[in-house]
């Protein structure tokens, strides 16, 4: 299955949604929801939206956001995706967009026009074979970051700029599934840009189907991919990829599996390969850049730049230059660039530690500790100096049932230097991530507090 996205920047009017109106869109285990329909249901449920500029989409399933997502648009409506469902979080992005009028928009306030769940046929279900237009000058979604490393900022995405990284993407992705049709179930949440992007955008603007769900749990994974009748394409994360393999649950034969939203180790890479019989494909993007690299990671520990993207290295970060970009955009990711164009991630300025005369990142330290037999999942993080002109120490969180703080750090002592193993430890059931798997850096010193955190005591010549 291939589609063909034309130029949008010179056109008056892109379609909402490629392909011929019978094609799969989006299914489920019930039944499945071609593109003429599901247009219908969209123009039905556009007529009874409020007369707005913004609103924020906070379905959580891939259907009702979809439904709510092209309905909106259909009336020139800008999507707000939200970092989080968090009320307060909301209540802040909808109160600065309220000069032009915003609101809400969650999948029960759909109604009828979506049906129940599992989908269902709608009483006005009739196929639309009239063409959904949209201006490929307007905005289409304004996208935040996480906050992951700060407060979440806002970027606005047109319509022209979706279409142009949607072939991008086809160019990264389409000979995992060759011919057919890609049947894309997703992990991550639509609100998310890499999540918009491809479970999303790839539906609407590249000729895929969705599954209809957000599956979490991996035995709801495996029940989606099931439910899948073509070329299954996973889009997930390095969390949750790692939830599937220690679950030991089966998959049905897969054409890809995509990750993205935080580094993948080559070894997770490594074993879902083996275990599920398909490559592994990272992706490499932002909210600000959306995608724009990709790697084979169990193979290869450089990034392949789509077609027509180049980088050029700064002293704080890295230019990037896209075709989907109107202008090149700094990341805080500092990188080797080769003379083929390819290039390598060195971790970020702030993640670049420098103790004793000695260097090493966060990074890799992270790597590190997750290379340890028994955790689960951990970060490592540097703390605040305790007064001006010391060193701020190393500490770690860590998942490592059945293991002691003690235990990891003489496990780490084998390949990390002694002056950047933790000197503060704290075991959890699990990590305070969010939807994407991400972690936001201002929330974790609070969860080293005492007493919960455990103090690992210094060996002999260690320096702080």
């Amino acid at each position: 299955m291939s589609a063909v996205v034309q130029n949008p920047t010179a056109a008056v009017s892109m379609p909402l949604a490629v392909g011929d109106p019978g094609r799969a869109l989006v299914f489920d285990g019930e039944r499945t929801i071609v593109l003429g329909e599901f247009l219908a249901r969209a123009r039905a449920l556009a007529a009874a939206l409020p007369e707005a500029r913004h609103v924020v989409h906070l379905a959580d399933d891939r259907y009702r956001f979809l439904l709510g997502f092209c309905a909106a648009a259909l009336r020139g409506q800008v999507a707000l995706l939200p970092p989080s469902g968090a009320p307060g979080t909301v209540a802040e992005i909808l109160q600065a967009h309220a000069g032009g009028g915003a609101y809400r928009l969650e999948g029960d306030a759909l109604g009828a026009h979506a049906g129940p769940s599992p989908l269902a046929a709608a009483a006005d279900g009739s196929p639309d074979a009239v063409p959904a237009r949209v201006d490929p000058q307007a905005l289409a979604a304004i996208g935040y970051t996480s906050g992951s490393t700060g407060r979440p900022q806002a970027h606005a995405k047109t319509w022209a700029a979706f279409a142009t990284g949607t072939a991008q993407n086809l160019a990264a992705l389409a000979d995992l599934w060759g011919p057919a049709q890609p049947q894309v179930v997703a992990t991550v949440p639509p609100q998310h840009m890499y999540g918009m992007e491809l479970s999303v955008l790839l539906p609407l603007l590249g000729g895929a189907a969705v599954h209809a769900g957000r599956p979490l749990l991996p035995a709801d994974v495996a029940r989606a991919l099931e439910d899948a009748a073509g070329a299954r394409l996973l889009v997930t994360t390095p969390v949750h990829l790692r939830a599937l393999l220690r679950s030991g649950v089966a998959l049905p034969p897969l054409a890809g599996i995509v990750s993205a939203t935080a580094p993948l180790a080559p070894e997770l890479a490594a074993e879902a390969e083996d275990r599920y019989g398909a490559e592994v494909r990272e992706v490499f993007g932002s909210t600000e850049t959306c995608v724009f690299a990709r790697r084979r990671t169990a193979r290869d520990a450089w990034w392949t730049p789509l077609p027509g993207t180049r980088l050029t290295p700064q002293p704080d970060g890295t230019l990037v230059h896209a075709p989907h970009l109107p202008a090149p955009v700094a990341l805080a990711d500092l990188m080797e660039v080769a003379a083929d164009g390819r290039f390598r991630l060195c971790g970020r300025q702030a993640d670049l530690l420098e103790i004793a005369g000695k260097r090493a990142s966060l990074g890799d330290l992270t790597r590190r500790l997750l290379a340890v037999p028994g955790v689960e999942d951990g970060v490592v993080l540097q703390l605040e100096p305790e007064r001006e002109g010391a060193v701020g120490r190393i500490a770690a969180l860590a998942v490592a049932p059945g293991l002691a703080p003690a235990d990891i750090v003489e496990a780490l002592r084998g390949a990390v230097d002694p002056v950047f193993l933790p000197r503060r430890l704290r075991l959890l059931p699990v990590l305070p991530r969010n939807a994407t798997g991400k972690l936001r850096r201002d929330a974790l010193p609070a969860a080293l507090a005492e007493p919960h955190s455990s103090a690992v005591p210094e060996a002999p010549g260690d320096a702080a």
